[in-house]
């Protein structure tokens, strides 16, 4: 049963909390548009699925007293072959999200929902590019434009990701004012964590010959990296170069803006640096997070353990 059609399953004071409750992640969490739809699709077919489930039209009553029996049948029956482990958790975290919040203006106690526990998953380790690949990445995407200031900000643009470990959207957000590119770049990440990140003489140079070959004025406060008309650089825009590129190169679909970054970082931790740094250069909220590219390179790791261990040398 489609989103739209289980909408009309929803009792009105349910259906007017939930309007109310994305009101909020809009305003005031600044979520994206793409969650938004996301959380709406996902908490929709959750309380459809009550009233189903319940025989009856869930009112915001109802809704307080559900059991962790319903929350598994409703697990059970949203899990099935389209709907693995990894994404029955993303809809289960918009469910509590949206049932925190209920909880909390209606003032119940929202237990058996919060409660639930989250099905496993096994995490998808990053998938970076080794060094020759992101290299020839980035000498490829200088060839594939007729124009040449489009092929330096292409350059300038993977530069930075991969010499800074910025995300695309943070390196789509500087400014003209600032360029040129200091030493340190002060960069706002997510959930506005600001971090501190040293920025290389190549990654000077990419952006210095891109903007002497920009055709358009830079202004203090305009994007810094320009579409073919003038207007800011969309992120798809460069994931369409990489795609290209990639073709070209014989590199896998994952070879995208994001495993850039993800290759500043294996390429920092294959030459010895400190996870704890790396976590503070990528501005993620959890070292656990930073640990993933540990296993990335797992086999190394092994190699100089057997290599320099005592108990193995001897």
């Amino acid at each position: 049963m489609s989103t739209g059609a289980n909408a009309l399953l929803i009792s009105p004071a349910a259906r007017d909390a939930l309007q109310t409750w994305l009101g909020h992640q809009r305003a005031l969490k600044g979520a994206a548009e793409n969650t938004i739809t996301a959380y709406q699709g996902d908490v929709t077919d959750f309380l459809a699925f009550m009233t189903l489930h319940k025989g009856d039209s869930q009112g915001l009553g109802a809704l307080a007293k559900l059991t962790i029996s319903d929350m598994r049948s409703w697990m059970a029956r949203t899990r099935g072959p389209d709907v693995g482990p990894r994404s029955l958790a993303r809809k289960l975290s918009a469910v509590k999200a949206f049932y925190r919040w209920l909880a909390e203006r209606e003032g119940f106690e929202a237990t058996a929902v919060l409660s639930t526990r989250s099905p496993k998953f096994p995490k998808k380790l990053p998938r970076p590019l080794a060094i020759d690949a992101a290299k020839a990445m980035i000498e490829c995407v200088e060839m594939q434009s007729r124009h040449p200031w489009v092929a330096a900000r292409d350059v300038a643009v993977l530069t930075l990701l991969w010499g800074c470990g910025l995300r695309i959207s943070e390196a789509l957000a500087l400014k003209g004012k600032d360029a040129p590119l200091p030493d340190v770049l002060r960069i706002l990440g997510k959930g506005g964590k600001e971090r501190v990140v040293p920025v290389l003489p190549a990654v000077q140079e990419a952006v210095e010959a891109y903007l002497r070959a920009c055709p358009f004025p830079q202004e203090r406060d305009a994007p810094l990296f320009k579409a073919v008309r003038g207007g800011p650089l969309a992120a798809r825009a460069i994931s369409q170069v990489m795609a290209d590129a990639r073709m070209q190169l014989g590199l896998p679909a994952t070879a995208t803006p994001h495993a850039m970054r993800h290759s500043f970082a294996t390429h920092l931790l294959d030459a010895g640096g400190d996870l704890r740094a790396i976590q503070e250069l990528l501005g993620h909220a959890s070292l656990s997070t930073t640990q993933a590219y540990t296993a990335v390179d797992t086999a190394r790791l092994m190699e100089v353990y057997n290599s320099a261990h005592p108990k193995a040398a001897g």
